[in-house]
């Protein structure tokens, strides 16, 4: 019974049974999530030459919680927010709104989130956030592809060294960091619920 509960994302313990309610919560949380993830994008924690921005560390918490579907959603459902102009990614509106700033030399990372999301919300739906060491597998294969995406197309803009230099290099320890807080945050939300 309690294998069948873990293999399942956290979210689905506080969804109710009944199909209204269960939809209507489901949609509150996507737009949630929206807000919890544009409030990460414009948080910072200065830590030397390269500040950490939340933005990484959200997306793969909320989708380790949400699982596929529901993180997803959310995830899409950001980018659509910023491609229609609203200011929710960082650095907005100072260096532009939509799909202008989309295209820009972030374009690459935002794409990589949401197929990190799609990795990591797979492996929520098969019970990896309960498990911190599954969990961090997961976010660091999703932490990989972002920068993978983000290098690729910075790469296309400013050339391969450069793209390596100033867009990938100075994050891998940061990113790390968000991964692994990632991977130890949802488990330990798993723990508390469990002893109820």
């Amino acid at each position: 019974m309690a294998s069948a509960i873990t293999a399942r994302p956290l979210i689905s313990l506080a969804l109710p049974e009944g199909r209204t309610a269960r939809l209507l919560m489901q949609v509150a949380l996507v737009v949630g999530g929206t807000l919890l993830l544009t409030l990460a994008a414009k948080t910072k924690v200065v830590l030397g030459p390269v500040d950490l921005y939340l933005g990484n560390f959200a997306v793969l918490a909320l989708v380790a919680a949400f699982g596929l579907r529901l993180g997803l959603a959310t995830v899409l459902l950001y980018m659509a927010e910023g491609a229609a102009g609203l200011p929710v990614f960082q650095s907005t509106p100072e260096k532009g709104i939509g799909l202008a700033y989309m295209m820009g030399t972030t374009g690459g990372y935002l794409v990589g989130m949401v197929v990190a999301a799609a990795i990591v919300g797979w492996a929520a739906d098969r019970g990896w956030g309960s498990n911190p060491l599954k969990l961090f597998a997961a976010t660091l294969a999703g932490t990989v592809v972002i920068l993978a995406f983000g290098y690729a197309w910075l790469a296309t803009l400013i050339g391969a060294e450069g793209a390596w230099t100033f867009g990938v290099a100075p994050f891998i320890v940061p990113d790390l960091i968000k991964a692994a807080l990632a991977a130890s945050a949802v488990p330990a939300v798993w723990a508390l619920l469990a002893r109820r």
